[in-house]
C-alpha cells in the first residue's frame, strides 16, 4: 500500500541512497554487451561554487538525455567533475587566512600556500556536486575528475609542450584585461560592464611647428558656434585653429598618448595628416595619422591614441607603428620618473619636470583629477561633459580593469580555429538552436590570440624555464628542461661538455641555473581538454576508445567562446575528431517578471530552497516544460507548485488504481483488448511514446514535458480513470479485469516515460506498485508500443470533446454546478446518433445532463455547441437570467477591450519601448495577450446567447 501523500523530503534521500547502493549510474550500467555508447561531459562547475538556477536548468536537461538514453539500452556515461577556478579559489583561501589571522599567501610562500588550497579543497570544495545529487543528477560519481588532479595535469602539460613545439603557443607583449587589485590578467568572461555616471573631458592638443588649419562650424538658433560634422553639409563658417580637440573618459592615460588618428575622408583634417601635435604636460611630439577607426560623425572626429592602454588604440598603433608607452604599474599607479619608454624622445623641460614630480606614484584615479586640473591651469581644457558610459570591472576584484601592456603566453587561436570552423560549416558538429552557429562563426572568424597565462599561484604552473640569458625551455618536467638547457648552452659554446655533465650529475652545481615561470595557465586551458582528458588521455584507455567523441554538449550561450570553441579546437588538434556532434544551447533562467537574476536586485532564487519546498521532481519538471528553444525561462515559484500538484495527481491516480486492484508488472498485449476505453488509452499511450521520443531527440524538452503532462493529467488521470470507474465497480468481471491490467500497465509506462523528468517519484512508484521488479526503473527499458486503434481513439475522444465543450459552456454561462441541463442534438447524422446512444450514460454523468434529445433546430435562449463534428444546443431558459448574463458578458468584454486599447497605446509609444526595461515591455505584451484571449472567450459567450 503506497503512502497517502508523497513526501518528497523523506522519499528523495531514500531513493538517492538506493541508486547509490546499486551503483546505478556507473558507466554502462544497465546496458547490454556491445551497446551503442552515449556520453556527455558535465560543464565542470567551479570547486568554490554552489548550485544556482543556471546549473539546475543545465543539469536537469543533461539528466533527461542521460536517463532517456540509459533506458533505451545505450552504454551511457555522464562524466562529472570540477574546475579548479584559479582566481575564485585563491581568493577564498586568502580570505580564510585573513579571517583566521594566519600568515598571508606571500608570507607563507608558494608551496605552503598551494598545500593550504588543497587542504581547503578537501574540507570544503566540491559542495556543488553534493547539491547536484539532490537534484537527481545521474552522473557516474565514481569517475569524478578535477582539473588539477594528476591525470588532467598530465594532459595539460602534454598539450602545452606539444603546442609550443608546433609554434602554436608563444610569448608576446600585448594588451590584456588587467585586474589591478588581484594583479593578474583576466579573461573577458571575468569582466563585467557597469554603467557609470562619468565625464567626457575635451582637451586641446597644440599643433607642432606653428601649424594651423581652418576648422568648420555650424550656428545654432541663437547664432552661437556649434560643432560641425561631415553629414551636416556646408558649414556656416570656418575658424582658424592651431590645435586639435580630442576627448577622453580617462584623462590620466593621455600621458601615454603617441598619436592622434583621424579618418582619411574627414575633410576637416585631410591637410593635417602627417603633421604632429605636442602632447600637453609632457612635450612629446606625436603624429597625426589617417585610419578607418575614427568615426567622423562622432565627437570631434579626432581620436587620441594610447596604444598601451586601449584595445582599439593598440590595433591602430600596430597599423601605424606608434610607440607603446605604458604609464601605469601593475597596481594602477602612475609611473613616470623611472619609465624609460615615457621619457624616450622627450626634451627636458620645466613642464615635464613638474608633471613627473606631481603625478609619479599617484593612484590612477587621483592622477585623473590632477591631470584635469593641470590641463585646465595651462589652458588645454576645452570643455567637460557629463557622460554615462560602461566601465569594465573585474568580477572578482570588483575594481575597474585596465587594458595593460604586458608579456604573456598566448595560443595561436586563429590557426586552431580553422578546422573547428570547418567542422560546423560542414555539419559534423551542429548547434541547436541553429542561430547560435552565427555567433560561433562571428567570433571564430575574427578570433584573437588567446592569452593563457595568469599571475596566480593556484593552477597549472606554466612548464617553461628560463636560462641565464633569458632563453626559454619548455618541457614536461624540470629534469627535461635542465637536459634541454645544458644541451643548448653546450651547442652555443656557453659551457663545455664536461661542465654540462658535471651540472647534470650534481644539482647543487646548477643551483640558480634555471628558474621556472611563476605564472599559471588560464583555467579555460584545462577545461578545453575536458572531453578527452577526463577519459584518461593522453593514455589510450578503454574509456577514451568507447566514449570519445561525446554525444552532445549542453551549455549556456555565454561560454560558447570561452569553452565550446576551445574544446572544438583542442579536440580536433589532439584527437583528430570533434569532441561532440551536437551543442545544445539553453537560455537563461530569469525571475518571474523576466528580469535577469542578480544579487543586487535581490531576485536570486536558490534552487535548493525550491527543492526543500516543492521537491526536486517539481523543480525539474518546471524547468523542462519551460525550456523552449531560444526562449528564456521565467521562473515563478507558483508554476513549480503547480507541477508539484501534477506529481500529486499521478500519485493519487496510482493510489486509486491500487485500491481498485490494478495489476502492475504484467505484459501488455493490446490486440485482444475488448473495451474501446482500454483500446483508446493504449492508442493514446503509443502516440505519447512516439511524440516524447521525437521531442527529446530534437532537444525540444518543453514539448516532451507538455506531451507527458497532457497524457498523464488530462487523458489518464482526468478521463481514463473517470470513465473506468463504472467498469471497475460493475458486475462484468472480465471487463473489470481487463481494465485492471490496462490501468496498471499504462501506469508502469507512465512511470518510465516520466522518469527522465521526475526520477524520484517515478522510481518510488515503480518500486511500491509491484512486489518484485526485474530492475530499478532507471535501468528499465524505455516503453515501446506498436499499436493503434484509430476508431476506438476517435470514439472516446469524441465523448471527451463533447463533455469538455458542455462543461465549458456551463462555466461561461454561470450555470449552477448542481443544475441538470438538457442536451439537444441538432439534426445529428447516423454516426453521431450512434455515439449518443452508446455514450449516453457517460454523457449524462460527466456533463450533468437530465436528458439527451434530438431536434431539427436550436430553440431560443439556448447556447449552441459545436463539438466532435456535430451541433448541440443547451437550453438555458430557467437555468440562468439570460438578460443579466448578457449584460455581465458585455461589460466584461468592454473592460477587456479597453485594457487592450490602453496597452496598445503604451506599446505604440516608441519612447516607452526604447527606455523601459526589457522585462517591463515583455510584461505588457503578455498582459495584452491575456486580455485578448479573455475578450475572445467573452465574445464566444455572447455569440452563444444570440
Amino acid at each position: 500500500m503506497i503512502e497517502k501523500t508523497y513526501d518528497a523530503a523523506a522519499i528523495e534521500p531514500r531513493i538517492a541512497e538506493r541508486w547509490e547502493k546499486a551503483d546505478a549510474f556507473r558507466a554502462g550500467a544497465g546496458a547490454a554487451e556491445g551497446a551503442e555508447a552515449y556520453s556527455i561531459v558535465i560543464p565542470p562547475p567551479n570547486v568554490t561554487g554552489s548550485l544556482h538556477m543556471g546549473h539546475a536548468l543545465n543539469d536537469t536537461l543533461q539528466d533527461i538525455l542521460i536517463r532517456f538514453e540509459r533506458m533505451r539500452g545505450k552504454n551511457v556515461l555522464w562524466q562529472p567533475g570540477l574546475d579548479h577556478a584559479g582566481i575564485a579559489t585563491q581568493m577564498v583561501v586568502e580570505r580564510q587566512l585573513a579571517e583566521r589571522k594566519e600568515p598571508g599567501r606571500r608570507d607563507m610562500g608558494r608551496d605552503a600556500f598551494i598545500d593550504r588550497v588543497w587542504q581547503w579543497k578537501g574540507e570544503s570544495g566540491g559542495t556543488i556536486l553534493e547539491q547536484l545529487r539532490r537534484l537527481g543528477a545521474s552522473c557516474d560519481w565514481s569517475r569524478e575528475r578535477f582539473t588539477m588532479d594528476e591525470g588532467l595535469s598530465k594532459a595539460v602539460l602534454h598539450v602545452f609542450v606539444e603546442l609550443y613545439r608546433k609554434g602554436l603557443i608563444y610569448k608576446d607583449k600585448r594588451l590584456v584585461n588587467w585586474d589591478p587589485k588581484l594583479l593578474t590578467a583576466i579573461s573577458d568572461l571575468e569582466v563585467e560592464q557597469k554603467e557609470v555616471a562619468g565625464h567626457l573631458w575635451h582637451f586641446r592638443y597644440p599643433l607642432a611647428d606653428g601649424a594651423s588649419y581652418e576648422h568648420p562650424y555650424n550656428l545654432d538658433d541663437e547664432g552661437n558656434r556649434v560643432a560641425w560634422k561631415p553629414s551636416d553639409g556646408e558649414p556656416a563658417g570656418h575658424e582658424t585653429r592651431d590645435y586639435l580637440v580630442v576627448a577622453t573618459t580617462r584623462p590620466e592615460t593621455m600621458l601615454g598618448d603617441t598619436g592622434v588618428a583621424v579618418h582619411p575622408d574627414d575633410p576637416r583634417y585631410k591637410d593635417l595628416v602627417g603633421k604632429h601635435v605636442i602632447l600637453p604636460l609632457v612635450g612629446r611630439r606625436i603624429p597625426i595619422v589617417a585610419d578607418e577607426y575614427p568615426d567622423p560623425e562622432a565627437g570631434t572626429g579626432a581620436v587620441k591614441m594610447t596604444p598601451a592602454h586601449d584595445f582599439n588604440d593598440f590595433e591602430v598603433g600596430k597599423r601605424h607603428d606608434l610607440q607603446q608607452i605604458s604609464i601605469l604599474t601593475v597596481a594602477a599607479a602612475v609611473t613616470l620618473a623611472e619609465n624609460p619608454d615615457f621619457l624616450d624622445g622627450v626634451e627636458p623641460s620645466d613642464d615635464l619636470d613638474r608633471t613627473v614630480a606631481e603625478l609619479d606614484g599617484k593612484d590612477r584615479f587621483a592622477a585623473r583629477d590632477m591631470v584635469v586640473t593641470m590641463m585646465e591651469e595651462r589652458g588645454y581644457l576645452d570643455r567637460v561633459e557629463n557622460h554615462a558610459h560602461t566601465v569594465p570591472h573585474g568580477d572578482r576584484g570588483g575594481v575597474p580593469i585596465e587594458p595593460f601592456l604586458t608579456d604573456q603566453w598566448y595560443v595561436d587561436a586563429k590557426t586552431l580555429a580553422e578546422p573547428a570552423i570547418a567542422s560546423v560549416r560542414e555539419g559534423r558538429t551542429k548547434f541547436v538552436p541553429k542561430n547560435w552557429e552565427t555567433t560561433y562563426f562571428d567570433w571564430m572568424e575574427n578570433i584573437q590570440p588567446w592569452c593563457i597565462s595568469r599571475q596566480l599561484w593556484w593552477g597549472h604552473q606554466i612548464p617553461a624555464w628560463y636560462g641565464p640569458d633569458g632563453e626559454i625551455f619548455v618541457e614536461k618536467s624540470e629534469e627535461e628542461a635542465v637536459a634541454a638547457a645544458l644541451a643548448h648552452y653546450v651547442m652555443n659554446g656557453t659551457i663545455s661538455d664536461d661542465e654540462a655533465k658535471a651540472m647534470a650529475a650534481d644539482p647543487a652545481r646548477r643551483d640558480g641555473f634555471l628558474h621556472r615561470d611563476e605564472d599559471v595557465l588560464d583555467t579555460w586551458f584545462s577545461s578545453a581538454l575536458w572531453p578527452f582528458s577526463t577519459l584518461g588521455w593522453p593514455e589510450k584507455t578503454p574509456e577514451l576508445a568507447t566514449y570519445y567523441p561525446t554525444s552532445v554538449l549542453v551549455t549556456g550561450f555565454d561560454i560558447i567562446f570561452f569553452w565550446v570553441a576551445r574544446m572544438m579546437m583542442m579536440g580536433l588538434e589532439f584527437m583528430d575528431e570533434e569532441p561532440f556532434h551536437t551543442v545544445y544551447v539553453h537560455a537563461l533562467v530569469r525571475d518571474k517578471t523576466g528580469a535577469k537574476m542578480s544579487k543586487s536586485k535581490g531576485n536570486v532564487v536558490d534552487p535548493l530552497d525550491l527543492i526543500d519546498e516543492y521537491g526536486a521532481d517539481a523543480l525539474r519538471f518546471t524547468l523542462a516544460i519551460m525550456a523552449a528553444q531560444g526562449r528564456d525561462v521565467k521562473l515563478d515559484p507558483q508554476r513549480i507548485a503547480g507541477y508539484r500538484n501534477f506529481g500529486t495527481k499521478l500519485w493519487n491516480a496510482t493510489r486509486f488504481a491500487e485500491m481498485n486492484g490494478a495489476l502492475h508488472g504484467a505484459a501488455l498485449n493490446p490486440a485482444p483488448l475488448t473495451l474501446p476505453l482500454n483500446r483508446w488509452i493504449v492508442t493514446e499511450l503509443g502516440r505519447t511514446i512516439a511524440e516524447t521520443e521525437a521531442a527529446i531527440g530534437a532537444y525540444r524538452f518543453n514539448d516532451a514535458a507538455a506531451t507527458l503532462y497532457r497524457f498523464v493529467w488530462n487523458l489518464f488521470c482526468d478521463w481514463y480513470v473517470e470513465l473506468a470507474k463504472p467498469t471497475l465497480g460493475g458486475s462484468d468481471e472480465a471487463a473489470a479485469n481487463e481494465t485492471r491490467i490496462v490501468m496498471g500497465s499504462v501506469l508502469d509506462r507512465i512511470y518510465a516515460l516520466l522518469h527522465p523528468f521526475m526520477p524520484f517519484m517515478t522510481e518510488e512508484l515503480w518500486a511500491t506498485t509491484a512486489e518484485t521488479r526485474p530492475s530499478l526503473l532507471c535501468h528499465a527499458a524505455w516503453p515501446s508500443l506498436d499499436f493503434a486503434d484509430p476508431a476506438a481513439a476517435d470514439d472516446i475522444n469524441w465523448l471527451i470533446a463533447v463533455v469538455s465543450e458542455i462543461r465549458s459552456v456551463r462555466a461561461e454561462m454561470n450555470v449552477p454546478a448542481g443544475a441538470q441541463a438538457a442536451l439537444l442534438a441538432i439534426a445529428p447524422d447516423a454516426s453521431t446518433a450512434a455515439r449518443l446512444d452508446r455514450h449516453g450514460t457517460a454523457l449524462k454523468r460527466l456533463a450533468r445532463l437530465a436528458s439527451i434529445e434530438t431536434r431539427d433546430g436550436a430553440p431560443d435562449q439556448s447556447a449552441q455547441i459545436i463539438a466532435g463534428g456535430a451541433t448541440f444546443a443547451l437550453p438555458l431558459a430557467g437555468m440562468i437570467d439570460i438578460a443579466a448574463e448578457r449584460s455581465r458578458l458585455e461589460k466584461a468584454e468592454a473592460k477587456a477591450l479597453a485594457e487592450i486599447e490602453r496597452i496598445d497605446r503604451k506599446l505604440s509609444n516608441q519612447k516607452f519601448v526604447a527606455n523601459a526595461p526589457e522585462e517591463v515591455v515583455e510584461q505588457e505584451r503578455e498582459k495584452r495577450e491575456v486580455y485578448r484571449l479573455e475578450a475572445e472567450k467573452l465574445a464566444t459567450g455572447l455569440e452563444r446567447l444570440r
